[in-house]
């Protein structure tokens, strides 16, 4: 009789687990097919670096440039309403790092901010900018003002919203971040309800946070190779006390800041306050870790002051 039990309560956790999978089954998305659904007339593909990005290339080529950098996990559409507005009077570039959106993984395998920083670089070359504003989110903000102390000659403005750089709890400064083994199951299984879950952690109010975003965030995640590069790129993202680097950068910069941004803490824009040379500090009392998607009116505001000053 217990075995029979045993054997009858094996098979249903059997067939519980196997209805999981298959709810959670997330196989990759074909490129061309995503391609068609998010593109634009300014988009092309560029080789840059030995690497093909998806570049978005929009507003009078002779206007004052903006160079945008999206954050982990994100990709050029992040910039949508903002871009459409600055597109009146500057050129807009946006563009996905390698193994984001539709950019493929990097063929180096390389996924440093030295590796960023040198991409950003080239395609400038390619686009025949000579300087312009960097304007980075999160990771993308490490990546610009990496950039703006690296190339002080070719960085007009800086802008950083929710910048990543100095460390936070959880993270320490020379050390790998540990990738738990079951995050490596990402690459096959992944309902979206996990996403939403994680990209509601980077607004103030998630409510704000629409369908449309969620599924485009998904859809690109589950472009060829994106789930590998991802965890790649946290393998490799290897925090150095930022200190220094920030104290060559010159540029006037502005810094954005949701002060219910819980992915990277608030009180982290005094640390950058301290160090920058030519700094100015707006923050947004209720928005979060991504102000330019979650209210973006609002917060291109201060950035249209900004770069008109």
């Amino acid at each position: 009789m217990v075995r029979t039990v045993l054997l009858g309560l094996g098979g249903l956790l059997t067939a519980a687990l196997t209805a999981a999978a298959i709810w959670a089954w997330a196989p990759d998305r074909s490129r061309g097919n995503l391609d068609a659904k998010y593109s634009a007339p300014s988009t092309r593909y560029l080789e840059i670096g030995g690497t093909r990005l998806r570049v978005r290339d929009s507003g009078p080529q002779g206007a004052p440039a903006l160079m945008l950098i999206h954050g982990f996990g994100s990709s050029l559409e992040t910039w949508e309403p903002w871009a459409q507005s600055l597109s009146a009077h500057y050129r807009v570039v946006r563009f996905d790092l390698p193994g984001c959106g539709l950019s493929e993984p990097d063929r180096t395998g390389d996924y440093s901010d030295e590796r960023s920083v040198s991409l950003v670089e080239e395609l400038m070359d390619r686009l025949q900018i000579e300087h312009a504003v960097l304007i980075g989110n999160s990771m993308g903000g490490r990546i610009a003002w990496r950039f703006a102390a690296a190339y002080p000659e070719r960085t007009r403005k800086l802008v950083l919203i929710s910048p990543d750089g100095f460390a936070s709890p959880g993270f320490r400064y020379g050390v790998a971040p540990r990738v738990p083994a079951l995050l490596q199951l990402m690459k096959y299984f992944l309902p979206i309800s996990m996403m939403r879950n994680n990209l509601e952690a980077a607004y103030a109010k998630p409510q704000r946070l629409s369908d449309a975003a969620v599924e485009r965030y998904y859809d690109l995640l589950l472009a060829t190779g994106n789930r590998a590069a991802m965890l790649d790129r946290m393998r490799q993202s290897v925090l150095e006390e930022p200190t220094a680097l920030l104290r060559r950068i010159r540029a006037p910069t502005l810094l954005l800041w949701g002060e219910k941004d819980r992915l990277i803490p608030y009180a982290n824009a005094a640390d950058y306050m301290n160090v920058l040379a030519d700094a100015t500090l707006v923050s947004f009392a209720d928005l979060g870790h991504v102000p330019h998607e979650e209210a973006p009116e609002e917060s291109l505001q201060p950035l249209e002051t900004f770069l008109a000053r």
